[in-house]
């Protein structure tokens, strides 16, 4: 079963007169909190300053005097109400793992690096558990340029051989993983980095195709054990989708696969994976004909009637096997909104399609 409706929640009138505040895009920026009625279009946006980011690398469009007064002039109890509305959706988190694979254009641009980072911190503080999957696609071809090798691909999979495998974890492992600690670290949690090979937490086997893709893996084991003190201590796993074999040869593995699977091993109440595109679309051609949520048999269904398709199965099927393990939702979302992941879990709305089991 699948329904292109939203999933809406009732606000209180007071909030309607929140609708009255400018449009977010003439502020600088700031946390949100979006939601919208069930009758209005999804431009129309509430927001409210929550947590002030230090990570901005956009120059605010207003001076500082008109932006103190635009704030001033928002009543207090307005911003309570907004805050107040998220309460269930906290309520129903708070303590709870949730996973995250970042990637694609919400890591490409720092101005949406900057909102994931925060919004991830933001949930973090209000008490959910979140675990940061991410890979590193665009920063490794950099590299691969500056030392004169070309990028292969094959179906989609980078063709990785000793040299491009070695880039492959210097850029992953040194210089990605250790740059987003320092963002979470800068936005006021805590981060610990990691990658699949520290304290076994993913143990790697060679893909089907290894002959023709090298050292590209699959994941053989998982063993959280390192992640449950860090995560039961506030802390927040940051995981480079890199991993050994039994022999210690280092393997890279796509990064939804290693969220999905940590996902499953730490019993995690939510996967979200954050992608380039709106979510599953009943119709390919048709940007509007948005899936919202949708169970397993009804993607299979949709797999099978070709309305999934390319990149978007292996995102499927990795949600669906996650799912198989006993996460009870996943989501994937579209990245290339500002604020996407409070949009996901904070609200009714959602910012894509949520798979059910």
């Amino acid at each position: 079963m699948f329904t292109t409706n939203p999933r809406t929640i009732s606000f209180s009138p007071s909030i309607s007169k929140a609708l009255k505040i400018p449009n977010p895009k003439t502020l600088p920026f700031q946390h949100t909190l979006l939601t919208r009625t069930r009758n209005q279009p999804a431009s129309q946006l509430l927001t409210v300053p929550l947590i002030k980011s230090s990570l901005s690398t956009t120059e605010p469009t207003t001076t500082p005097t008109s932006t103190t007064s635009l704030t001033s002039q928002t009543p207090a109890h307005i911003r309570v109400d907004i805050l107040s509305e998220s309460l269930p959706f906290i309520q129903k988190f708070r303590g709870k793992t949730i996973v995250v694979k970042y990637g694609g254009a919400a890591m490409k641009s720092q101005t949406l690096q900057a909102s994931v980072i925060n919004d991830l911190v933001l949930l973090s503080c209000v008490g959910l558990r979140p675990v940061f999957v991410h890979g590193g696609g665009p920063e490794i071809n950099s590299w691969l340029g500056k030392l004169g090798l070309q990028p292969n691909f094959l179906n989609g999979l980078r063709v990785t051989d000793s040299s491009t495998m070695e880039i492959v974890e210097m850029v992953l492992v040194g210089k990605v993983n250790k740059h987003l600690v320092s963002l979470i670290n800068k936005a006021g949690a805590t981060a610990v980095g990691l990658s699949g090979k520290d304290g076994r937490l993913l143990m790697a086997r060679p893909n089907a195709k290894s002959a023709e893709l090298g050292f590209v893996g699959d994941i053989a084991r998982v063993d959280p054990s390192i992640l449950r003190p860090l995560i039961a201590n506030d802390h927040i796993p940051v995981i480079a989708s890199v991993a050994a074999d039994d022999d210690g040869q280092a393997y890279n593995i796509n990064a939804d696969t290693v969220a999905g699977e940590l996902a499953a091993a730490l019993g995690a109440e939510k996967l979200i994976l954050l992608t380039d595109v709106a979510g599953i679309l009943e119709d390919k051609e048709n940007p509007k004909s948005l899936v919202k949520e949708i169970d397993i048999k009804g993607v299979r269904k949709m797999v099978e009637e070709g309305k999934i398709a390319g990149g978007m199965i292996p995102k499927v099927n990795c949600c669906v096997r996650s799912l198989a393990q006993g996460v009870k939702t996943a989501s994937i979302i579209d990245g290339r909104k500002p604020h996407s992941l409070l949009l996901e879990i904070l609200t009714d709305e959602g910012a894509g399609t949520m798979i059910t089991g």
